[in-house]
């Protein structure tokens, strides 16, 4: 079963603009846009604003596609673990302490999805939404959302929101602008990618804790309970810490002796699921992060105006999931094994809302007249 019928109607009507002197792209025959520019290629569906496949040269040369998902387009919208692979969630990512959060002096509760939180702003956040296709051209595509008050519990007023992915020379922008023209609710979004830059080629290792990531800029951690939720304190990380990927890359495994490891990012996860909090006086226009790869020669530098990074290292992989058949060689299975990628998500703080003495709220917090403005950009090379 391919992406067709009425999602693909509604990608194909919506795309179809008049007046031109070129026709704009049409989805495919899976429903997929896709742009390209020299040393690289990425496809997209409406589904969520998904980012389904992005291709880059390796240090051979070779295309490889870098990031997880689906064959069938259609499974991303029935798969019921929903991982939220390279998705625009929202209206607030990630989560919102025990459901409630306070504003303007009104307690709202939203749907806890997520042991005792709310993940994403519940089972109809954005990410399980199909949105419009308002604009393509070979090199940009723009998706946008009309989001009711209340569509997500506890999430009030309208917000109206579009997120534009281009590509240039060996590079991957992404842009989201929202408002909320009748009332103040929360507003927090990211692009929720995940990585494999090796697209499970290794046939030595098909985790990830063989890549190398480098943020010079990130220097705090936000403590998590044992939910993954911020305790509320932030603390500095020190050299040769289990966080530690300021001082000098690492690889993702690097702490994987310590004791603490096997239980770092909540009850029975081990690995990573927090949140870097960057320098306050960084220039956000100097890459932030970068994530690499030796097998593959593959380098991923990231350049965002946010002021914190989510990373997961898919500790919940069950390994019954398949990954594409871009992916992967000959002989071996095609299943994603536990820790077989790491998700990044630039954004700001977690469940900041909910902690008004990190002086967050104006970032989070979106009303009449104002503007959320959210940009980042992934360029790749070789090392």
């Amino acid at each position: 079963m391919k992406y067709t019928g009425a999602l693909l109607a509604i990608a194909a009507s919506a795309a179809a603009h008049p007046g031109g002197h070129k026709p704009k792209p049409q989805a495919d025959a899976d429903g997929k846009y896709t742009l390209t520019a020299p040393g690289i290629k990425a496809q997209f569906i409406p589904y969520a604003a998904t980012l389904t496949n992005l291709f880059v040269k390796d240090k051979n040369g070779v295309e490889t596609d870098i990031v997880l998902g689906y064959d069938n387009t259609s499974y991303y919208a029935v798969d019921p673990g929903h991982p939220v692979y390279n998705a625009i969630p929202g209206r607030y990512v990630n989560r919102i302490g025990n459901g409630t959060y306070t504003l303007d002096g009104v307690t709202y509760h939203t749907e806890k999805n997520d042991g005792p939180n709310t993940l994403h702003s519940g089972t109809n956040n954005w990410s399980y939404r199909v949105w419009n296709v308002t604009d393509v051209s070979d090199t940009s595509i723009t998706f946008s959302i009309k989001d009711p008050s209340n569509s997500s519990l506890g999430m009030i007023g309208d917000v109206e929101a579009s997120v534009t992915y281009s590509v240039s020379k060996n590079k991957w922008s992404i842009v989201i602008d929202a408002k909320s023209p009748q009332k103040r609710t929360p507003l927090m979004l990211t692009q929720h990618t995940y990585f494999q830059l090796d697209a499970f080629k290794n046939p030595a290792n098909r985790t990830i804790w063989n890549h190398t990531l480098y943020a010079p800029e990130a220097k705090r951690v936000l403590k998590a309970d044992q939910n993954a939720l911020p305790t509320g304190e932030i603390a500095k990380v020190p050299k040769k810490d289990i966080d530690d990927f300021w001082s000098k890359p690492h690889q993702l495994g690097f702490a994987s002796g310590n004791s603490n490891f096997e239980n770092h990012c909540g009850g029975g996860c081990h690995g990573y699921n927090g949140a870097w909090a960057f320098n306050d006086k960084r220039n956000k226009k100097d890459v932030a992060l970068t994530l690499s790869s030796a097998f593959s020669g593959i380098k991923a530098e990231l350049t965002t105006d946010q002021d914190a990074v989510v990373l997961y290292t898919c500790n919940w992989n069950d390994g019954k999931t398949e990954f594409k058949s871009t992916q992967g060689i000959v002989g071996q299975d095609k299943f994603i094994p536990r820790d077989g990628c790491i998700a990044i998500e630039a954004q700001d703080y977690v469940d900041g809302i909910n902690h008004p003495e990190w002086g967050r709220l104006d970032e989070q917090i979106t009303g009449p007249g104002d503007k959320y403005h959210w940009a980042s950009s992934w360029e790749f090379g070789t090392i």
